[in-house]
């Protein structure tokens, strides 16, 4: 396993109302709704051989490490679920509703997934805790804020991408988070932050390298696949809008029950590389995404990119990249 938990990384143990909420049906789901939004089932080499990662392993993840910076029960319990209607596959399902670049179209039924469990209401009633209070991890800085500031939620998943990906090592991972404390920005916000320059420029150039994976051709036109594909099967009766909120085995298996939709996800499964622009056999495409990145503040220094030259220039060239070429994988 490469990908091992994290969890024990970011804090040594799991407090019981975070294993209450963490055991209710509604968090058990996300077990089966992958980090990767369905990348990881084709055949391109970028995938191959990442280790099963998934929104669950996520969403506890960010549950801990703003437990362990605030032990604050309601920011850790909006860190936990923030995640928790999260559709199959994802973002793909963004790109499927057209929202390729800030990604946030799935958001809106956090509210209704929270208040809908009986099991995270009772689990909520024990902290004294409303759903109100939990429904949007927005509203606190260490669990989320703004690009390109680092938060809880953006810490987590790129940590786990950095040992998925071989970027770096659990080892690596260590040595960042153990230099992070809380400390307000040039703002006057709290903010999760490196004390040393040399550590958060470590970080910095492996989160450079996980964001172009996110923005990668292969990656980008996957996604947008994917999203035709069970559009498609949704406009032809196989897929309906609310089982794309139940969990991927059971899309998976819909799609392999009819013939058409089995034929599409197979042709999916099977993607396996770029070709160049001009393929005669179909129409390339231009595809955009969110261009995901950190600029990790520097306790009494600054940003990164104002101190570290090596960085900024790294980052400008991240930025810079066009998504106007266009593209094709088969």
């Amino acid at each position: 396993m490469i990908l091992q938990h994290l969890w024990a990384i970011y804090h040594p143990t799991i407090p019981d109302f975070i294993k209450c909420m963490a055991e209710t049906p509604a968090m058990q789901r996300l077990k089966d709704i992958g980090m990767n939004c369905g990348c990881e089932y084709t055949s391109f080499p970028l995938f191959l051989g990442l280790d099963k990662y998934s929104r669950f392993n996520h969403s506890v993840g960010v549950g801990l490490i703003v437990w362990h910076f605030t032990h604050d029960v309601q920011q850790a319990v909006a860190a936990l679920l923030h995640d928790i209607s999260t559709p199959v596959f994802a973002h793909v399902i963004d790109f499927m509703n057209n929202d390729h670049e800030r990604q946030e179209s799935t958001e809106s039924r956090t509210t209704e997934f929270i208040t809908s469990s009986e099991e995270l209401q009772a689990c909520l009633l024990h902290v004294g805790l409303t759903t109100a209070d939990v429904d949007d991890y927005h509203r606190f800085p260490i669990a989320d804020n703004d690009t390109p500031r680092l938060s809880a939620d953006r810490l987590e998943y790129t940590m786990g991408n950095i040992v998925n990906y071989r970027i770096g090592s659990r080892e690596d991972v260590v040595r960042y988070y153990d230099d992070l404390v809380v400390d307000v920005n040039e703002d006057g916000v709290d903010e999760l932050m490196f004390c040393h320059s040399d550590t958060a420029l470590a970080f910095g150039m492996a989160t450079l390298q996980t964001s172009a994976i996110y923005v990668d051709d292969q990656d980008r036109y996957a996604m947008q696949m994917l999203a035709l594909l069970v559009k498609k099967h949704i406009n032809r009766l196989v897929l309906t809008v609310d089982d794309l909120y139940t969990g991927e085995s059971q899309v998976i298996q819909k799609l392999m029950d009819d013939e058409e939709a089995r034929t599409d996800w197979l042709r999916y499964r099977a993607l396996h590389t770029m070709s160049p622009v001009g393929n005669p056999l179909s129409e390339p495409i231009a595809i955009n995404a969110k261009k995901r990145y950190i600029d990790p503040f520097v306790k009494g220094e600054g940003r990164l990119s104002s101190i570290s030259e090596t960085y900024r220039q790294h980052l400008a060239i991240f930025l810079s990249q066009s998504f106007d070429h266009k593209i094709f994988g088969e």
